[in-house]
């Protein structure tokens, strides 16, 4: 049985200076729509070939730690016969694993849903763990605007995601934990730190209660920015502040680190609100463990073709530089890649 400590090891591997983590674990729905719209046949093997492509990028372990698959990419096996959990152990890059099975509406909460994937879940934990998994991500989705986010909906996603955190560690593997206020709608800014501030608090006890031990934790939060539709703009050092003042009145300082998802934010913009928080002084490793921010370019650059592989790859190399330079303060190209 893994112990604390070699999870507490992991979860700050996870968050190692100048890194950050690659989400790579869209559905095989999401991908494959993803994939149409780029104009690329929506078949398993072009979204192996798709994630192939993202984890052999040469390099990728100076500015990734991590990279976070679905189960059907986990279960595959890259060109060279290797599968996908080896051939990332084998650059350096630890293999990770989404495991819930998708938010869905919930009773009583109109509008607002609870994330599912509870049931079997220590058995499969056990099994991506012997498969090669080191830590693995659940997503609950949070709703701003007509009274919510409801009380009924914080509690009962707070509640999934410390049984998840639970089943992780008892299986030896760290679990990210991503409560995602969305960007969606046109709420405020300020709006946006209440719902965050509150679904946080709401998630660390039911944590506490789980018996999860925080060091073993990395948590994947939203930054705190004005609704999609607001018609509201906040510069980089307007987020970094509304959002590191959320964050410490509302994580615990013994949290492993906090890797950011980007919302859906442009590429830059992400990076720019990144970079311009790491000029607090916080408990915890600010880092980003972004999907569409990173790998947009990447597919938009590929598009299929087995001779833009190397396109692909430079594109996704690009914004992973530019990420890794906004934590450690070096200069970045912005030149355009294709």
């Amino acid at each position: 049985m893994i112990q604390q400590a070699e999870l507490a090891a992991t979860a700050t591997e996870m968050v190692a200076p100048g890194k950050g983590i690659l989400a790579a674990d869209e559905s095989i729905a999401t991908m494959s729509a993803r994939l149409e719209k780029a104009g690329v046949e929506p078949t398993e093997d072009n979204r192996r070939a798709y994630r192939e492509l993202l984890v052999t990028t040469p390099a990728l372990d100076q500015g990734i730690s991590g990279v976070i698959l679905c189960d059907e990419t986990f279960r595959q096996a890259t060109s060279d016969g290797r599968p996908f959990p080896v051939a990332l152990a084998d650059t350096g890059l630890l293999p990770g694993i989404k495991v819930d099975t998708g938010a869905k509406p919930l009773a009583a909460a109109p509008g607002e849903k609870v994330t599912e994937g509870l049931d079997g879940l220590r058995e499969r934990l056990e099994d991506y763990a012997a498969l090669g998994a080191r830590f693995a991500k659940w997503r609950a989705v949070i709703v701003i605007g007509d009274g919510r986010p409801s009380s009924r909906a914080r509690r009962a996603n707070a509640h999934a995601l410390a049984r998840y955190a639970a089943l992780c560690q008892e299986a030896g593997v760290v679990p990210i934990v991503e409560p995602e206020v969305l960007m969606d709608g046109d709420h405020s800014m300020a709006a946006c730190a209440a719902a965050t501030a509150v679904t946080l608090h709401e998630v660390f006890v039911e944590l506490r209660e789980a018996g999860v031990e925080l060091d073993g934790v990395v948590l994947k939060p939203n930054m705190v920015v004005p609704g999609k539709s607001s018609g509201e703009v906040a510069t980089p050092d307007q987020v970094a502040r509304a959002t590191v003042e959320t964050l410490s009145g509302a994580v615990p300082d013994d949290v492993a680190g906090i890797a950011f998802l980007s919302g859906g934010q442009p590429a830059e913009q992400a990076t720019d609100n990144l970079a311009a928080m790491q000029g607090y002084d916080v408990s915890w490793p600010l880092t980003f463990s972004f999907g569409r921010a990173l790998v947009d370019p990447a597919l938009a650059a590929w598009r299929g073709s087995p001779d833009r592989v190397a396109a692909g790859q430079q594109a996704l190399a690009h914004r992973v530089r530019c990420n890794s330079a906004a934590l450690t303060g070096e200069p970045a190209s912005r030149d355009h890649v294709a």
